[in-house]
């Protein structure tokens, strides 16, 4: 689907601008033929770990002017290749700001081409991560978000810990809150939770992709993990942090031989264990993967009923996590504010509107009165 929409957007942009350079960056700019990026009017083909090098090669290309020389190619092989060194000087959300601090995974997945375009495991340098945090601190953001491929694997490769990390972001004055973007379920451990809890900045929400909660399912995708596993790690989230604790998720339906009892055992999992937030996908095969040549997979029109399915209790279950908050006082972080009203993210990553006046940037008590599909709403505490 991405892949797709990529191609359509290029076709776009080239139709409506034909004399402008067209750069095609990331993982399928890894991959893509240099034929099919020529049909298709590319000129810059940037691969990942090479993004720092697009303003060079922008610049010689427009320099160079029209017709300037075929397709260039900027790509290395993911396995030599150094961080690349992109650094963000300024959020464009005056709130929140993501860090990438690593890429790569050879978790294998059978289901995934990460591996194969992202190459080996990288951890950022922390010097880097804790002097980008302190600028984008002072340019007046509260909150930043640590990302990475595959987050648990940060600090394999010689750095510090991701607890060690997390901790030393922790101290940065003016830092309210820290955030995952994802970490998989076989990346906890009691330690990292111990130093997590230990950060007052660290928010009490993690995202935990499950992905099934069907055994047999969870084997073919090679996910490392049985159902009673990922258990045990929310039961493990819930000491460290609370029952309140927000766990969200990821479901892949659809998945060659999910059966319809193999996807009521994943319905009944996220039931049962309590989650909040669900993000569903639909299984779509990725040519270079083991199970692209599987083909026991639903139907196309059966994995979108289950999606449906699936959406409709992550509603349900994110209203029912939401909806424990009624009646409390929640701190808001104001994304956006007016004279009559605000609006933000909780810490436990709930949106929340209250009753203004706030300004973007700043914190405030919302005393919740209510709770709406999963949003709160109230007036100031």
């Amino acid at each position: 689907m991405a892949d797709r929409k990529g191609r359509a957007l290029v076709r776009r942009f080239r139709r409506e601008c034909p004399d402008a350079v067209v750069a095609l960056c990331g993982c399928q700019a890894q991959v893509m033929a240099e034929g099919e990026a020529r049909g298709l009017g590319v000129d810059l083909l940037v691969g990942n770990r090479r993004k720092a090098r697009l303003p060079e090669l922008l610049a010689r290309r427009l320099a160079q002017g029209k017709g300037g020389g075929g397709v260039e190619l900027c790509r290395g092989d993911g396995e030599s290749d150094p961080w690349d060194p992109l650094e963000l000087g300024r959020p464009m959300r005056h709130t929140r700001a993501f860090l990438k601090v690593q890429d790569g995974c050879d978790h294998g997945c059978a289901y995934c081409i990460v591996p194969s375009v992202r190459g080996r495991p990288l951890s950022r340098p922390p010097e880097e991560v804790w002097a980008e945090a302190r600028r984008v601190v002072a340019s007046g953001c509260a909150e930043v978000v640590i990302t990475g491929v595959h987050l648990g694997l940060y600090g394999r490769d010689g750095a510090c810990s991701l607890g060690e990390l997390v901790r030393r972001l922790g101290e940065i004055e003016g830092l309210r809150r820290i955030r995952f973007g994802s970490l998989e379920p076989f990346a906890l451990s009691e330690g990292l939770l111990e130093e997590l809890r230990s950060v007052a900045a660290f928010c009490p929400h993690l995202h935990i992709p499950l992905q099934s909660g069907d055994d047999g399912v969870l084997r073919r995708m090679r996910r490392g993990y049985v159902a009673s596993d990922f258990s045990r790690q929310v039961e493990a989230l819930r000491r460290a942090f609370g029952d309140e604790v927000h766990v969200s998720t990821d479901l892949l339906v659809g998945f060659p031989g999910e059966t319809e009892e193999a996807f009521r055992r994943t319905l009944d999992l996220v039931t049962q264990l309590g989650l909040g937030r669900l993000h569903v996908f639909p299984y779509s095969p990725r040519p270079g993967t083991a199970a692209a040549l599987w083909t026991d997979r639903p139907s196309r029109e059966e994995a979108r009923r289950r999606c449906r399915e699936a959406d409709a209790l992550g509603k349900e279950l994110l209203g029912r996590y939401a909806a424990r908050f009624v009646g409390q006082e929640v701190d808001l972080l104001v994304e956006e504010g007016s004279e009559e009203a605000v609006q933000g993210l909780s810490p436990h990553f709930l949106r929340v509107r209250g009753e203004g006046p706030g300004d973007p940037g700043s914190l405030m008590t919302v005393r919740v009165r209510g709770e709406d599909r999963g949003v709160l709403w109230g007036d100031r505490g």
